[in-house]
C-alpha cells in the first residue's frame, strides 16, 4: 500500500476541519458559503461573511454604565446601535424605548399598552408591551373603539384612495366601520 492519500488538496484550498476533505464554494438562500465536498457524509459549513459589528465612532466622553469602558456607535447585522467597546467581555447595548401609542390598551390581554415598533425590514407595526406573554400584533395604526359588528375592543386605521377608513382590528372580522 502506498502512503498517498485518496484525494489531493491543492496548497491554496482549505480543508474541512472535521473530515479533511476540501471545502468548496456553495450557494444558499443567505448567500455564498464554504461547505465540505464530502456532503452529506460531512455537514460542515463555514460562513464567508460573518455578521460582526464594526465600530463607526468611539464616544470618548460616555462611559459604559456596566464596566466603565467607552461606548461606541457600531454598525451591526440590524443597523446602527450604541454598545460597549469592551465587547465580548461586556454586553451593554443602549436600547431605544418604543413609544406607547396614544393610550391604546391591548385588546387581547387587557393589561398591556400597544407600542410602535419597527421590523428588521423597516416596516412599522404595533405590538403589546407584555410580549412574550401576550403576542398581539397589528400592522395598521390602532384607534380606540369597539367594532360595530363583532364587538372587538380595537379598531384600525386603514389607508385607502378616499382617505383613511376605520376597520375592525380583529383578523377574523375586519369589518368596515361607519
Amino acid at each position: 500500500m502506498s502512503d498517498t492519500p485518496l484525494f489531493a488538496i491543492p496548497e491554496h484550498q482549505q480543508q474541512c476541519p472535521v473530515c479533511a476533505h476540501p471545502l468548496v464554494m456553495k450557494s444558499g438562500k443567505h448567500g455564498p458559503f464554504l461547505g465540505c465536498s464530502n456532503y452529506p457524509a460531512c455537514t460542515y459549513v463555514q460562513n464567508l461573511h460573518p455578521h460582526e459589528s464594526t465600530i463607526v465612532k468611539v464616544l470618548a466622553d460616555t462611559p459604559c454604565p456596566e464596566c466603565g469602558a467607552e461606548l461606541a456607535v457600531k454598525n451591526g447585522r440590524y443597523g446602527m446601535f450604541i454598545g460597549c467597546t469592551n465587547f465580548p467581555s461586556c454586553h451593554f447595548v443602549v436600547h431605544e424605548e418604543a413609544p406607547v401609542v396614544a393610550d391604546v390598551s391591548c385588546p387581547l390581554c387587557h393589561k398591556g399598552k400597544l407600542l410602535e415598533r419597527t421590523s428588521k425590514f423597516g416596516k412599522i407595526f404595533y405590538g403589546c408591551d407584555g410580549y412574550p406573554a401576550c403576542d398581539f400584533v397589528l400592522n395598521l395604526k390602532p384607534v380606540p373603539g369597539i367594532c360595530q359588528q363583532c364587538g372587538f375592543g380595537l379598531l384600525a386605521e386603514k389607508p385607502s384612495a378616499n382617505g383613511p377608513r376605520l376597520i375592525c382590528a380583529s383578523k377574523k372580522c375586519q369589518a368596515i366601520q361607519n
